[in-house]
């Protein structure tokens, strides 16, 4: 066990002093492993090698069996889930021990990083009771020396203030600092191997940045190796030196990064590559660009937001939510709103649909003013205008059919004949490439990307001119997503339709959007064309939002002028 004792020196106060490297070594190894839930087989015959220092990337969409290699690996399979092949920790066959003596080694020599902190962290228990149980795997036997172990590890991870975090319930703290709470946590025993169950996919894109540069820097300096589990081809494409592309708990492409990215052979590969939009920026032009080009200068203008403010009492504390912003959006063209939580993204959508009253300024849709809180007099713009919510499974009534979903907004408005319904469903379903099988299914029974084509459906069967989108697939895949997105843009040609984009993905507004707004602390730092802001940011949020988005390779960013040296990396 020597070698494992010199992968584990002990914290010290100061920055991360890194381990003396060794010739690197094979750390695990997978050998034909399968999985299989009861009489199914879900991973058939995986095999790969991380060692020791590096990382390797299981990249696949949902269903793929990343997840459930990671489970495998870390011996945390439900009840009738049965794995074979080898797993081969540091030379030992994993598979083959007991609980009881493979239960030292999870924790304590094999991290694990998983994929939501909201759920993964215990509501009632503070951060620093549940930092304890990490810190009791530690060589550390004193109590005051394992408390300062962990607010020493809470200020590695980039925590500020690591006695309020110690101190602090879940709820207390943001998902970035949640995220990095689970890695304090994970490295605490300081393990050999990390596994990274989607570390970053439900946060924005600088906080998505930061994290995975601590896990990077982690990995340097710590000398650990790490499974990162992930969808996103272009941030494997950074952050791992190898790639295993999976579809159906198959290998569909194995290798270097390099060689992967380069000269995939597998369609799959050349698929998700092609489906990444951070790596095809342009992939939509030809669909998106001839309306705004028709449009964007001559079309009347379909929205205007003038010198609107909107404030809330929070705690007896005034707080600005959205500060005197102005854009306008032009017919058949799209906006969008990009910015990090809180920004004020919400609260402008609430006030573009009525739901919010501005104390200052005016909004008005199609020529009619949003400034009431009455039900009544809002009903004829909210005829003209819809919205397509964030996440497909729990947008939708579990309990309602595909038909009934898609029919309530022609009920509540006493749209046409029972007969007229009926065509108008059938028409929005086909509108997004929905076979008419679907309208007797419930949600439950279908996939995402069928969920969030049913929301957009329900949206369009009103036939409105508006169409407000927050965050329409950040729930999705990236192939799944690819769907929705030119769902959105084809419909959009058909239409007419003006879109209002809420996002944190810029990658995909640079896709999709014609005209963005930079928000920052409920302010519009920057505003214009997305060609413009993309290539020559003026401010330097902008430019962090920028430089945030993964490029796939390691050491580049996006876009070139985001590498000027006279701008700077933003920090909160």
């Amino acid at each position: 066990m020597a070698s494992q004792i010199a992968l584990k020196p002990v914290f010290q106060k100061t920055d991360f002093t890194a381990p003396t490297r060794v010739p690197a070594t094979s750390l695990l190894q997978v050998e034909e492993l399968s999985v299989s839930y009861g009489r199914q087989e879900v991973v058939h015959h995986v095999g790969f090698d991380i060692r020791q220092g590096e990382s390797l990337a299981l990249i696949g969409e949902s269903g793929s069996g990343k997840s459930t290699i990671a489970k495998a690996v870390l011996r945390l399979l439900p009840n009738g889930a049965s794995a074979s092949g080898r797993v081969l920790f540091e030379r030992q066959d994993i598979l083959g021990l007991s609980e009881r003596r493979f239960r030292p080694l999870r924790g304590r020599d094999i991290g694990f990083v998983p994929q939501e902190p909201a759920n993964a962290l215990n509501p009632v228990r503070t951060i620093g009771s549940q930092a304890q149980e990490a810190a009791a795997l530690s060589d550390q036997a004193d109590p005051a020396a394992r408390k300062s172990l962990i607010l020493d590890t809470l200020a590695k991870v980039g925590l500020d203030n690591p006695q309020r975090v110690f101190e602090s319930y879940p709820h207390q703290l943001s998902g970035g600092m949640l995220q990095r709470v689970l890695i304090a946590l994970a490295i605490l025993p300081r393990p050999s191997l990390l596994v990274a169950d989607e570390p970053t996919s439900a946060l924005d894109v600088t906080v998505q940045k930061r994290i995975l540069d601590l896990l990077s820097r982690l990995k340097e300096d710590l000398n650990i190796s790490m499974l990162l589990i992930t969808h996103d081809l272009a941030i494997a494409g950074e952050r791992a030196e190898s790639l295993i592309v999976l579809k159906n708990g198959t290998v569909q492409e194995a290798g270097r990064t390099s060689a992967v990215f380069s000269s995939p052979t597998s369609s799959y590969a050349r698929k998700l590559h092609g489906d990444v939009p951070a790596l095809n920026p342009s992939r939509y032009a030809t669909l998106r660009d001839p309306g705004f080009d028709r449009l964007g200068n001559k079309g009347k203008t379909k929205i205007s937001v003038n010198g609107v403010t909107k404030r809330f009492s929070v705690d007896g504390k005034i707080l600005t939510a959205v500060d005197n912003i102005s854009f306008s959006v032009a017919a058949g063209t799209t906006h969008a709103l990009v910015g990090e939580s809180g920004s004020g993204k919400t609260t402008t959508i609430r006030l573009l649909l009525g739901l919010d009253e501005p104390e200052t300024g005016s909004i008005t849709v199609a020529g009619e003013v949003i400034g009431s809180r009455d039900v009544s007099s809002l009903r004829s713009v909210w005829r003209h205008l819809q919205l397509v919510y964030q996440n497909p499974f729990t947008s939708l009534d579990p309990t309602w059919k595909v038909e009934q979903l898609v029919r309530e907004p022609l009920d509540r408005f006493q749209i046409g004949t029972r007969q007229e319904r009926a065509a108008a469903i059938r028409q929005a379903l086909t509108d997004v490439g929905l076979s008419e099988h679907l309208l007797q299914r419930k949600p439950s029974a279908l996939s995402g990307g069928q969920r969030q084509r049913v929301a957009i459906a329900r949206a369009l069967v009103l036939k409105p001119d508006v169409i407000v989108l927050d965050e329409p697939t950040s729930a999705l895949d990236v192939s799944v997503q690819a769907d929705i997105v030119e769902v959105l843009l084809s419909l959009q040609a058909k239409l007419g339709l003006t879109y209002v984009f809420v996002s944190h993905d810029l990658a995909l507004v640079r896709q999709l959007a014609h005209t963005v707004s930079v928000m920052q602390k409920g302010r519009i730092v920057e505003h214009g064309t997305v060609s413009d802001i993309f290539g020559n940011p003026k401010h330097d949020y902008t430019v962090s939002l920028l430089n945030s988005i993964p490029s796939g390779t390691a050491g580049t960013s996006i876009p070139p002028a985001a590498r000027s040296a006279r701008q700077k990396e933003y920090t909160a």
